[in-house]
């Protein structure tokens, strides 16, 4: 395997894992960097949507939505099939993207993003619980480092 391939192959993955961590901060990621710097391979593609102002901006509202409704008592938890569906569907989103920029099929891009965002769900799901159990922290607290982890994390992939 190229280099480039295995790139392409663990920045899918990285995104996807963000999508399970926070299912609208990774397109809002990877939407803002096509948008600022776009990628002609998206030009004919069906992905080209992303590229677009109003669809970076709209992200950005859904994901910061996202990041404050997490805190609150009456959030479901992440596990639950539609949650894990819309995680899922984030991390193909997400990964199709990567893949199509990199000249790479945008179909297996999908698969990668998707398993990562569904075992990233998990992992940062019983992570987050046992966090608060060793620490005694709030679950809001828990989830602002979440929150820094999953911010930080995506922004450097999505600039990579």
């Amino acid at each position: 395997m190229k280099r480039s391939e295995r790139n392409t192959i663990l920045r899918a993955v990285g995104m996807g894992a963000i999508a399970g961590m926070r299912a609208m901060s990774a397109p809002a990621l990877i939407s803002h960097q096509v948008h600022n710097k776009p990628a002609s391979l998206l030009a004919n593609s069906p992905l080209r949507y992303l590229q677009n102002d109003w669809v970076a901006t709209g992200f950005k509202v859904f994901a910061a939505s996202e990041l404050a409704g997490d805190k609150l008592p009456q959030a479901g938890d992440r596990i639950r099939v539609p949650s894990l569906l819309m995680r899922a569907a984030s991390g193909a989103l997400v990964g199709a993207t990567v893949f199509a920029t990199q000249k790479q099929k945008p179909l297996l891009g999908a698969m990668v993003g998707a398993a990562a965002a569904v075992a990233a769900t998990y992992a940062s799901f019983y992570g987050r619980k046992a966090l608060g159990q060793y620490t005694n922290l709030p679950n809001a607290a828990c989830g602002a480092i979440e929150d820094v982890i999953t911010i930080g994390a995506g922004w450097a992939i999505s600039r990579s």
